[in-house]
């Protein structure tokens, strides 16, 4: 058993974020060095996120990096509800009477599973797509990461009709090299919804796996238009979409929804301690 004292100066570094744990308390001395090591700091550091549950202790072979990529993991999506009229969004197709802002419900619709999101994009009776470039080495994953490591791509998005007119949805996420290659694609069929439907919102997803190496781009694009050709914004709806990076937990986890994080078994992907520390100590993430 830990001594008292460490005991005690584990619950204090505990507290303290990792960038300083790790370029900072760690070099103090041999002693405060050999805690910062010690699974059962990074144990507590991650029961205090809310990502550890009993069932991962024998599935996790680092808990140093399960936490670090745990905190890492985030929405890549910005502006992913509307908030920010269409700021960080590119408008690739911009028909009929153009995208729109809408307040949820909205006509004629119904809210949201998830109460949080209060606001949607709607588009009208020509082709509206909108996309985002995401650059994975910007958001801190760096190159040799995605290369030997190959960490889960989760992407998920939300769409819905009008009650009283039909839509058309479509959804394209490409994986693409430093030279904008296509290197994995997910492109489902369009969904054509038909007039007089239930409004209800759908959730599409998809998780990227054991994808090429080289990976250093995600593109996501989504948009539609409605099915009568009506002057107005009567096409498909989207909202609450999300890209996510970084260890699967368990849906059990206490962090699988609130942290955009889903536990399962990582020694694969956790091996990697000192590149990951390098870039922890000296990168933004």
């Amino acid at each position: 058993p830990e001594p008292p004292h460490i005991h005690v100066l584990v619950e204090l570094l505990s507290l303290l974020p990792a960038r300083d744990l790790l370029r900072s308390c760690r070099l103090v001395c041999a002693q405060w060095r050999d805690v910062v090591d010690l699974t059962t700091l990074w144990k507590r550091k991650c029961q205090r996120k809310g990502f550890y549950a009993q069932n991962l202790d024998r599935s996790i072979s680092d808990w140093k990096i399960f936490y670090l990529l745990c905190n890492l993991k985030r929405n890549l999506i910005k502006n992913s509800c509307a908030e920010e009229d269409f700021q960080h969004w590119k408008l690739d197709n911009n028909d009929g009477d153009k995208w729109k802002i809408e307040d949820l419900p909205g006509p004629h619709g119904r809210g949201m599973p998830n109460p949080r999101v209060q606001k949607y994009f709607v588009t009208s009776y020509g082709p509206c797509f909108k996309s985002q470039l995401i650059t994975l080495q910007k958001e801190g994953y760096w190159n040799q990461l995605m290369d030997e490591k190959r960490p889960e791509i989760v992407v998920k998005d939300w769409y819905a009709a009008r009650f009283d007119c039909g839509c058309r949805y479509e959804l394209t996420v490409r994986l693409l090299s430093e030279d904008y290659i296509v290197l994995d694609e997910f492109h489902p069929e369009p969904v054509v919804i038909e007039q007089w439907n239930d409004a209800a919102w759908r959730e599409i997803s998809h998780t990227f796996q054991n994808y090429p190496a080289g990976v250093r781009y995600i593109w996501f694009q989504h948009g539609g238009q409605d099915t009568q050709f009506w002057a107005g914004w009567y096409g498909v709806r989207v909202t609450n979409s999300s890209i996510t990076i970084g260890p699967l937990t368990s849906a059990s986890s206490p962090c699988s929804q609130q942290n955009f994080c889903r536990p399962t078994p990582l020694e694969g992907l956790l091996s990697s301690s000192f590149i990951l520390l390098y870039h922890v100590c000296y990168c933004n993430y």
